[in-house]
């Protein structure tokens, strides 16, 4: 079936497509037919964080960025669904076209731009949602807000989602914010990840429950830069990394149709290259959840992906290409290595 919807899908501009498959979501799942296109979810509870994850597969922020569809995607049978980039004020991204499929590399090239409706939005939506899974909202900065003041705006969505999130993800990886990866090293990486603990604390002190923080990491990054990160994210107490975002790289798509287009490269091409951060991190933080994302096509990536040393994983471009089937495929193969 989604072969099918698929074939026609890709004959439209790919965000156009993109509204409609999930439009289309909203209403199989209005019609009770959305749980049918994932299959049953596979039950294989793994605890981390301090949470009960029904199993290890979840979706990628970025599809659903203000919360939208969360109904309809958590019907399909993941373990936990993220939503967001979402920023304090709402913004359009950047000017299309500016996602780009690349479809014989299984891979997806966007410069959306942090594009959202805004917390309030987003907030709103979560609140209105009769999903009961696992959360996670990722939080980011708007394109008008310095760099050396982004800090601010993650502070105000922290304080925005903290209630509303199992937990939270601090997006510091995207290409499509000018300076934004610059907020992964140094003394700037830790002033941003201390200010975000403290009042993670505050708020989880003030609220009774506990919501742990996660950081996004990018996959451009040589060993001593992963290195330096891990030792941040450890100094600040950050509950979970997630490896990795989309890659600048361009090697793997050279010459292909649409390959030289600027953003970040997702899917089969930035497979190894977040494998390699994610076998690094787990040398490094040999006790921190990591959930692994990029180019997840089967239940063999997703096993590669926990044999590297992610605790969980994330679907974003292989959901894109192989459709619902693809969730439940990679839920029972990481159950079937327990």
């Amino acid at each position: 079936m989604y072969a099918l919807a698929r074939s026609l899908l890709f004959r439209l501009d790919p965000e156009t497509a993109h509204g409609l498959a999930l439009k289309g979501l909203d209403l199989a799942d209005g019609l009770g037919l959305a749980r049918r296109l994932g299959g049953a979810r596979v039950e294989d509870p793994v605890e981390l964080m301090g949470l009960r994850f029904p199993n290890r597969v979840g979706l990628a922020a970025g599809l659903d960025k203000n919360a939208d569809h969360l109904d309809a995607l958590g019907a399909l049978g993941f373990g936990f669904v993220e939503v967001g980039t979402v920023t304090p004020r709402p913004q359009d991204g950047n000017p299309k076209p500016r996602l780009f499929r690349l479809p014989e590399a299984g891979a997806i090239i966007n410069r959306m731009g942090f594009n959202n409706a805004g917390v309030d939005h987003l907030v709103a939506r979560v609140k209105a949602s009769r999903y009961d899974g696992v959360i996670g909202i990722n939080i980011g900065k708007n394109l008008t807000t310095p760099v050396e003041k982004a800090v601010d705006d993650y502070l105000v969505c922290l304080g925005k989602v903290h209630a509303h999130a199992h937990y939270i993800t601090v997006n510091i990886s995207s290409p499509n914010t000018p300076g934004l990866r610059n907020l992964q090293f140094g003394e700037q990486l830790d002033a941003l990840l201390g200010a975000l603990r403290e009042e993670g604390r505050r708020l989880d002190e003030a609220s009774g429950r506990r919501v742990p923080l996660a950081v996004k990491i990018a996959p451009d990054m040589s060993t001593d830069e992963v290195g330096l990160v891990a030792k941040a994210l450890a100094d600040n107490a950050i509950d979970a990394v997630i490896a990795t975002n989309t890659t600048i790289a361009r090697e793997a798509v050279a010459g292909l149709p649409h390959g030289d287009e600027q953003g970040g490269l997702s899917g089969r091409p930035v497979f190894e290259a977040s494998n390699t951060v994610i076998r690094e991190l787990r040398r490094r933080l040999p006790s921190m959840p990591i959930i692994g994302v990029g180019g997840i096509d089967g239940g063999e990536a997703a096993l590669a992906k926990r044999e590297a040393g992610a605790d969980l994983v994330q679907l974003y471009s292989g959901f894109i290409y192989r459709g619902p089937e693809l969730v439940g495929e990679c839920a029972r193969a990481l159950q079937a290595k327990g």
